[in-house]
């Protein structure tokens, strides 16, 4: 299943369920893939014009693709294609600020006002009473600019995304625009996805560093981990080779697929920006669950949950979702959507059955889906205990 975000009319910036459980005692059987390869498959049927996803476990790494990567050549998609990954990006945001925690650089009850004073004002926003925390794992209250009608209207339709696909927007235009509209609820009182929070953790990271979060995510994830598919483009508009088109229909049911590949990320920021593979995704969260990227401390902070009401099964920590399956199996992970691209990373708790999968069109097709079966085969299923 999938957590939208509070933007109607048009698929954007995704959350999307990704989960928490028990460990996985070992991977699948030689062979066990062929429900995963036939629901990538029927995410085509369904009228995404490609798909690709891969799995680590433990017995190595397998990738599938299926349908076309470029509708007007009909290339086909490749298991080895780069696309925007989308609010995936949270969790690599979330990891670098836990590091810098476990540093002693920052608390992350400290108050957001404490490295960004008199940033987060307006209409009952007040960030000396919200915690970095808060940002992390959505209970801050703070509105989601995704949310506000004229950036719907200037961004996220088809009209719109055509006028203003190059637009640079700095990260204080993006807050500046949630700060226009009133707290959808008190710091701390519930749950509320909004990428306004990841915006401000960005710039979080740069206060505390003295660098952009871009570059402290390369030089402590993207490099140690030599994730070399793997980038965050700022205000470049284009998407690294190997790669195929992102198309979309803005919301509009039975709509042409319109190319949306080339779009200034900057409207994203540190909320959904970053650039990857299925093999880097699957290696990022089987090092970060199997322990590699922060100490014990930190990475059960991570997974500590709370629930999401519009979504029964579903939990979020700091930068990761908790989401039991059909099946009962739970798997840690992130979603993220963009304009064109749909992508959903999950792993089982230990790291060591990771699976990323993406669709090039954002009309159609379950990543989710993809994940049931491949979780929830005999071979791989967990218990339902927490």
């Amino acid at each position: 299943m999938r957590v939208r975000t509070a933007v109607t009319g048009t698929a954007v910036l995704l959350l999307s369920a990704a989960l928490a459980g028990p460990a996985l005692a070992a991977g699948p059987a030689p062979g066990a893939h062929t429900a995963t390869r036939a629901a990538v498959r029927a995410a085509v049927t369904a009228g995404v014009p490609g798909a690709t996803a891969t799995v680590r476990d433990a017995h190595g790494t397998w990738s599938t693709a299926a349908g076309v990567g470029d509708l007007r050549t009909g290339r086909p998609r490749s298991a080895h294609d780069r696309y925007r990954v989308a609010s995936i990006t949270k969790t690599f945001v979330a990891t670098v600020l836990l590091q810098l925690e476990a540093e002693g650089r920052l608390s992350l009850d400290d108050p957001v006002d404490t490295w960004l004073p008199g940033l987060v004002r307006g209409h009952g926003h007040d960030g000396r009473r919200i915690s970095v925390r808060w940002l992390l794992n959505h209970t801050s209250g703070i509105h989601d600019y995704l949310a506000d009608d004229d950036f719907r209207r200037d961004h996220l339709t088809g009209d719109g995304f055509f006028r203003h696909r190059y637009d640079t927007l700095a990260p204080r235009d993006l807050v500046a625009v949630a700060m226009r509209h009133a707290p959808d609820f008190a710091p701390g009182a519930s749950w509320g996805y909004s990428n306004t929070n990841y915006v401000l953790a960005g710039m979080v990271i740069e206060r505390v560093t003295g660098r952009p979060y871009a570059t402290e995510i390369t030089r402590r994830i993207i490099t140690p981990l030599r994730l070399t598919a793997t980038s965050l483009p700022g205000t470049r508009t284009g998407v690294p080779r190997p790669s195929g088109r992102a198309y979309s229909t803005f919301g509009v049911p039975g709509g042409p697929a319109r190319d949306v590949t080339a779009l200034d990320p900057s409207l994203a920021s540190a909320a959904g920006e970053m650039i990857s593979d299925s093999a880097d995704l699957t290696r990022f969260y089987g090092a970060l669950l199997g322990g590699r990227l922060l100490p014990p401390r930190q990475l059960a902070e991570m997974r500590t949950t709370v629930p999401v009401k519009a979504a029964p099964g579903v939990r979020y920590g700091l930068g990761l979702t908790d989401t039991r399956l059909a099946c009962g199996a739970h798997v840690w992970g992130h979603g993220g959507e963009i304009p064109g691209s749909v992508s959903e990373a999950a792993a089982s708790a230990d790291g060591r059955h990771t699976l990323a999968v993406n669709f090039d069109g954002d009309w159609a097709g379950d990543t989710t889906a993809v994940a049931e079966k491949e979780f929830c085969q005999p071979e791989t299923r967990v218990s339902t205990g927490r």
